[in-house]
């Protein structure tokens, strides 16, 4: 298939140039650090101890600082909701960008493991030569109490050796927790090992000050390699025959100054500000209205929230502390407050620990197919905090033209919210013209949403329920290529919105086909929903 440059550049070239933006800034960040060590003047007897170790270090280091300030960013969702809902991101190039948090949050979660490994070794190398090289004419310029020391020794009793072990443990515990299989059969574990990173950054800030790597402050009275008043080889200072001369004063060493905590202070206290505005705006429980138990494992839920407002296309986190009282779970919102109607709704699927706990929680019986109940009888149900809304890539379905939305399964759920809001009144948008394909393995799926696709079509469902549903239903997989090709031709020289909801094998063959050449001049935008 081949690619239309028109196209890459629409759906690549934004992530692509921040991709490249973001490792020139760490290129350069390692190239400045390691040349400042290895031919900066002030740290001349620390490399002659040290060598390379050194600078690989500290450049690693320098890295290290950016990536852990960085790394948060993508996670304050509610700054992220708030730039995408006001004037400050005019640009959907832009906005676009924002549904990429999480995989830049992923990004430079991997560069902080990758770098942390490079630190480490180099570190370990240093340790070794602390102890091998034990500076005689510079005694305060050691970290070995005498040469020959333990190594482990000298790690085991100081500050940055201590620290630097428990971080590697933390670091460990949150890398492996945040594999795709640990988190799709035990979410629970990525989630407890994941909020072990307010622990790091307090051990990561106290981690540089024990001032092990010491610099010159005096270079310019004593120049590097200078002959000292006792000195009468001048093979000791490293200089040839007849070029030395004296110093004015012995050398003098200070510890480097702690730099971590000005790299990470700002993002974690803005992440921090964060968190602690959505713990109260989220700190009222909600009211549930009703409870229905759908085909497929599949629970619809209505709540009433005051002072609720959201966006078609936007999600919620829940949580229900009868089942777990620090869990979070993100859900799209299938229903949005109107003035017509003030509830939310949610439908989430049944799969895993939290959702059968929670399920059974809110219908203790098992045959029961919905609940309703009055307003003074709802104490049965257990206490649910809803935190948000957030926004997400379907909210841009309203900003084409001409949309195409593509849902798999449960993944119907940001679409569901986005056709009621056209059943209420589509002319003060800007689109014109959606495509809608939702594919299930299931029929009984189809039923999760039969009403609302039945009154799109504006039938008259009381006779026959699902009679008109069933006009427009296909078997068999979608013909992709051709679908794209027919909007190509409907649509010539537009941007049409691809969005998509569902397993990653419909993503990947959606987001390759957005990006070939065969449509007319058509050039279609891939987004891809994804809860950060």
């Amino acid at each position: 298939m081949a690619l239309s440059v028109r196209s890459w550049v629409a759906n690549e070239g934004g992530k692509h140039l921040v991709l490249v933006l973001w490792l020139g800034a760490n290129t350069l960040l390692f190239m400045r650090t390691f040349l400042l060590y290895y031919c900066g003047q002030q740290y001349h007897y620390l490399h002659q101890m040290l060598g390379l170790g050194l600078c690989i270090s500290r450049a690693s280091a320098s890295v290290l600082n950016l990536n852990c300030s960085l790394v948060l960013l993508p996670m304050c969702r509610s700054l992220l909701t708030y730039l995408r809902g006001t004037h400050t991101v005019t640009s959907r190039k832009a906005r676009r960008l924002l549904d990429k948090s999480k995989t830049f949050h992923v990004a430079c979660g991997v560069a902080i493991c990758v770098f942390s490994v490079v630190h480490v070794s180099a570190h370990l190398v240093n340790v070794v030569n602390f102890s091998v090289r034990y500076s005689e004419d510079f005694p305060s310029l050691n970290v070995a109490r005498y040469r020959g020391e333990d190594p482990r020794l000298i790690i085991l009793t100081t500050v940055p050796g201590i620290t630097g072990i428990l971080l590697v443990l933390i670091l460990f515990l949150m890398f492996t927790a945040s594999s795709y299989c640990i988190r799709v059969s035990n979410y629970e574990i990525f989630w407890y090992t994941h909020n072990l990173f307010i622990v790091f950054y307090i051990i990561l800030i106290v981690h540089v000050v024990g001032g092990a790597l010491k610099y010159q402050t005096n270079f310019e009275a004593h120049p590097p390699g200078c002959l000292r008043a006792n000195q009468t080889n001048p093979e000791e200072s490293g200089q040839a025959e007849g070029d030395g001369w004296s110093c004015r004063e012995e050398a003098r060493f200070q510890p480097n100054s702690p730099e971590t905590w000005l790299w990470v202070s700002g993002p974690l206290c803005l992440y921090c500000a964060e968190r602690l505005y959505r713990y109260i705006r989220s700190n009222s429980p909600v009211t549930i209205v009703a409870v229905v138990r759908h085909p497929c494992d599949v629970i619809e839920l209505r709540m009433l929230k005051k002072d609720f407002k959201a966006y078609p296309g936007q999600y919620i986190v829940l949580n229900c502390p009868s089942v777990s009282s620090f869990e979070n779970h993100p859900f799209t919102l299938t229903a949005c407050p109107t003035e017509k109607k003030e509830t939310l709704g949610i439908h989430l699927r049944v799969v895993g620990d939290w959702t059968e706990r929670f399920t059974e929680l809110l219908l203790p019986d098992p045959g029961a197919e919905s609940e309703i109940l009055p307003m003074v009888q709802q104490r049965r149900y257990p206490k649910l905090y809803v935190d948000g809304p957030f926004g997400s890539s379907s909210q841009e379905v309203f900003n084409y033209e001409v949309s195409l939305c593509v849902a798999g399964g449960i993944g119907v759920t940001p679409f569901a919210c986005v056709l009621h809001a056209l059943l209420d009144g589509w002319r003060h948008f800007r689109l014109r013209r959606l495509y809608f394909v939702w594919v299930c393995r299931e029929l009984q799926s189809f039923y999760w949403f039969a009403e609302l696709l039945c009154a799109l079509h504006h039938k008259n469902i009381s006779e026959e329920r699902y009679r008109p549903l069933s006009s427009r239903m296909m078997i068999g997989r979608p013909r992709w290529k051709l679908l794209f090709e027919e909007i190509g031709r409907t649509n010539k020289h537009k941007r049409v919105g691809v969005f998509c909801c569902g397993p990653k094998g419909i993503s990947r063959t959606l987001h390759r086909l957005c990006n070939s050449d065969r449509y007319s001049g058509t050039t279609f935008e891939f987004n891809k929903e994804s809860f950060s």
